[in-house]
């Protein structure tokens, strides 16, 4: 479903990914862990074009980008389409009911019938626990059902992968729980994912890799029991010591 090769990224003279390569197949959980500043968010962002690698390739679902060669906006857009992300921040057109945000790409965007994109999105935010908010404005929401809107919107558009960058991070502590459960429920209904967060829990449960990033480099990468109880570099230790 994915494959990563040679992925470099640098902001000036800072180098913040220095070579990742990576394969997840079709359905998998993929958990990417670290300290900040280890370039989580930048893969992650690298991952739907967000941000352009300044080296690589990435395959996602026979859609290739080789970011040594010149890209048209035609490609981009293409590539772009295999991906939905989830943001800390919900990013929600404040302007626009819960059921407005999730029609918006599909209309806009693909120029989809109205009323199926509108039955759809009713179906999506049910399916989020939100059936009975699809008028509410995001100012009547909480941040936790505003993040589930996010959810809802980004799978309006039918991505092949789901990425989600740090989503519960900007949640009250008793907000976390809801969106992580529809997280899980994507999970379970075989949604290939990448998931950056701090939820060490969301990963022991849900992962089916976790992978550990530090200075730019995946360090270690294995089965959340394997990283969790059997961590095998020292910097993946020192970095889970700190959690406890």
């Amino acid at each position: 479903m994915i494959t990563i090769r040679g992925l470099k990224k640098r902001f000036h003279s800072l180098e913040v990914l220095k070579g990742i390569d990576l394969d997840i197949p079709k359905g998998k959980v993929v958990v990417v862990i670290g300290p900040s500043g280890s370039g989580k968010t930048t893969f992650l962002r690298c991952l739907n074009a967000l941000e352009t690698p300044d080296a690589g390739e990435i395959t996602i679902d026979h859609v290739h980008m080789n970011f040594e060669q010149k890209i048209s906006k035609q490609q981009l857009l293409q590539f772009r389409r295999q991906t939905g992300m989830v943001f800390q921040q919900y990013n929600l057109f404040p302007h626009m009911t819960a059921l407005e945000n999730v029609m918006e790409g599909p209309v806009t965007v693909q120029k989809k019938n109205k009323e199926e994109v509108r039955e759809k999105a009713i179906q999506l935010l049910t399916k989020v626990g939100l059936g009975d908010k699809i008028d509410y404005y995001p100012y009547q929401l909480s941040g936790g059902q505003q993040q589930r809107v996010g959810i809802a919107r980004a799978l309006a558009m039918e991505p092949k992968v789901m990425l989600f960058d740090e989503p519960t991070s900007a949640l009250d502590p008793e907000l976390v729980g809801e969106v992580l459960k529809v997280m899980k429920d994507l999970a379970n209904e075989g949604m290939t994912m990448v998931v950056v967060t701090h939820e060490m829990r969301f990963a022991k449960e849900v992962a089916d890799e976790v992978l550990f990033m530090d200075g730019g480099y995946i360090v270690e990468r294995g089965k959340p029991e394997q990283i969790f109880n059997h961590p095998q570099e020292e910097r993946t230790k020192q970095f889970l010591q700190k959690l406890q």
